[in-house]
């Protein structure tokens, strides 16, 4: 059996990690925020996107927003484009896996929606294409990104928010990213619907 001491270890390198984190991104994830709730209140929604982990954190979000966060509110929209098997298996048969969002996209995104990519490397072929096709959807974009932000941050345009949670741990990157979708669960309903204290 492991020492409580590595469970503390575990710990305090997240604590730090969250730190640095607070104080680097608060602009960006605010920002970000802001882009979302522009979509919705213009009558668009968000759609979201990631792979594995970043696949559930996609799922997190949009559940959030579906259904409710800390208080009672209506429903926001938001889709998780990860969620759909017949969807995501028929693309990835009869087309590629590179395009299971992509063509998600195509079909569901219009101008005044957001997309929002979850990753932690910034590296997926999947991820890249669905990028570009919001862009053809003339959508904004939201990147949750990490380490250095890899080949997805080269595609964001002045209309888009790349948010880089850096360092080399993917696990305490998809921890921070926890707290990134809650900060925006957060300002999204304080400033649709004055939620929060």
């Amino acid at each position: 059996m492991e020492k409580p001491e590595r469970v503390t270890a575990i710990f305090e390198e997240s604590i730090e990690a969250i730190s640095k984190a607070a104080n680097r991104l608060a602009p960006q994830i605010a920002e970000a925020a802001s882009l979302m709730i522009e979509s919705l209140m213009s009558g668009g929604k968000i759609l979201v996107c990631g792979n594995g982990g970043s696949a559930a954190d996609a799922q997190h979000f949009s559940a959030e927003m579906l259904n409710r966060f800390e208080k009672e509110r209506p429903a926001l929209p938001a889709i998780a484009l990860t969620t759909d098997t017949s969807t995501l298996t028929s693309i990835a048969n009869d087309y590629s896996y590179k395009d299971v969002f992509a063509k998600q996209i195509q079909a569901l995104g219009q101008p005044k929606d957001t997309l929002l990519v979850i990753t932690t490397s910034g590296n997926s072929e999947n991820l890249l294409r669905a990028v570009h096709t919001a862009h053809e959807k003339e959508m904004h974009c939201v990147g949750l990104n990490g380490k250095t932000g890899g080949d997805l941050s080269k595609l964001f345009t002045s209309g888009d928010v790349d948010i880089i949670v850096p360092g080399p741990s993917t696990a305490r990157i998809q921890e921070i990213h926890g707290i990134v979708i809650h900060c925006f669960c957060d300002l999204i309903d304080k400033q649709l619907l004055g939620a929060h204290d």
